[in-house]
């Protein structure tokens, strides 16, 4: 397929995802990874079943959502048992057969050159999507970069499944025409392990070239969130899931005695509201003044249906006092660089990925061991009551941020996937 510029070297990227909205880490990563093949000459073309953009470079397809009610029903039903109904198999089929349909008018409405498909091929939120994309890869034999985030085997609620068929066909597929993107080495090996693909590592990034600013908008976030002028602003800038091991975030704050709110940026997601009960009450039983915005944290700035301001996650960042990210499993850590980014001191659980991938370049954090112990909590205290020790941490960190984890490092990956694809 030839793109439709005259520019030789530009090429028509269409990125396909469940969902390319939000806060969430795949719609962030996606979204810097369009800034910066965009910034290189490529136009950039989205199909998802959310979209947060708005143009004429865009596909909606509900079905693509895994929020979808049919797409509900199946995840719904293959990960309850071990056994699938026929009637779920004839609905996979269906909805993939559909999804197909899309798929081919993406690529050619848009005379798409390379696809880039986020965490589709990965996570089996929405089966019927992964089979599609699969087989019209294989059809078509179309260059595609597969970025991978989250893999099933990664995951307990999807190690008791009714569709091992598919998960070994199309989670991920192992086709010529792809390009395997991992985050972290221990993805790299247990993906060569389990089905003998080769993948590229490429660390989420954040934009340390160019620092981040303050403006008047965000001024009065302390206020907004009730905060006294003595009082610490904690921030946990993640999803209310249980691997985000929030329990130990509310224990910290406990056991610092001092004036402090702990305030969690994000919602609960696709892992249900249990989990967002036991920290509500955990909290209460600690007496730990805990705050939930994600009604008021969005990807961009406005107002809610009842008049009040919304913030982006930058705008909390920037007055937080400290960050916490006490996760036991992480597939690589993107509130960790946005901590860096923007300069906070961070509380870190010495989880795999840090401790393999992330630690050893030398970053000073306040560690866990999955546990919150009386060193920590006295490290913690002490940089608190220390602007000068932590200054000193946060552009130390800002040094390896911009060396490691940085967008001149995914603009030369980007470059070498595409060379791949089309020569230099």
């Amino acid at each position: 397929m030839r793109c439709n510029s005259g520019k030789r070297n530009q090429k028509n990227i269409g990125f396909i995802s469940t969902r390319l909205a939000g806060c969430d880490g795949v719609s962030l990563e996606a979204a810097k990874w369009a800034r910066i093949l965009e910034d290189n000459g490529h136009q950039c073309f989205y199909m998802a079943g959310e979209l947060q953009k708005m143009g004429q470079n865009l596909l909606l397809v509900k079905e693509a959502y895994f929020k979808h009610p049919v797409i509900q029903e199946i995840y719904c039903e293959c990960f309850s048992s071990s056994a699938r109904k026929p009637s779920i198999t004839r609905k996979i089929h269906q909805m993939r057969d559909k999804l197909k349909k899309h798929i081919y008018e993406f690529i050619k409405g848009f005379r798409i050159d390379i696809l880039v498909v986020e965490n589709a091929l990965t996570i089996p939120l929405n089966i019927p999507l992964g089979l599609a994309i699969t087989e019209v890869i294989a059809e078509t034999g179309i260059p595609t970069i597969a970025h991978h985030h989250d893999f099933f085997w990664e995951r307990k609620r999807f190690l008791t499944n009714a569709v091992w068929d598919y998960l070994n066909m199309a989670f991920p597929p192992h086709l010529p025409s792809i390009q395997h993107v991992v985050l972290n080495s221990l993805q790299d090996n247990q993906l060569s392990l389990r089905t003998g693909i080769s993948a590229t590592i490429i660390p989420n990034v954040m934009d340390f070239e160019n620092p981040p600013s303050v403006d008047e908008y965000s001024s009065d976030v302390r206020n907004s969130l009730g905060l006294k002028d003595d009082e610490l602003l904690i921030l946990q800038p993640t999803r209310v899931v249980k691997r985000k091991g929030i329990e130990h975030s509310i224990e910290l704050v406990k056991r610092l005695g001092m004036k402090a709110k702990l305030v969690i940026s994000h919602a609960s997601g696709d892992e249900g509201y249990e989990y967002e009960k036991r920290v509500r009450e955990y909290s209460s039983l600690m007496g730990v003044n805990t705050l939930f915005i994600s009604d008021i944290i969005k990807s961009y700035r406005g107002k809610t249906p009842d008049g009040r301001k919304i913030y982006t996650p930058a705008d909390i960042y920037h007055h937080a006092d400290l960050v916490t990210y006490p996760s036991n499993f992480e597939g690589f850590g993107n509130a960790f660089l946005e901590a860096i980014y923007f300069r906070k001191p961070v509380v870190v659980n010495n989880y795999s990925v840090y401790a393999i991938d992330i630690k050893p370049k030398g970053f000073k954090v306040i560690e866990l061991d999955d546990c919150v112990d009386s060193r920590a909590v006295k490290f913690t205290r002490k940089v608190l009551e220390n602007p000068v020790l932590a200054n000193q941490m946060v552009n130390h960190n800002y040094e390896l941020g911009k060396r490691y984890y940085s967008y001149s490092v995914l603009r030369q990956k980007l470059d070498v996937l595409l060379s791949n694809c089309f020569g230099m």
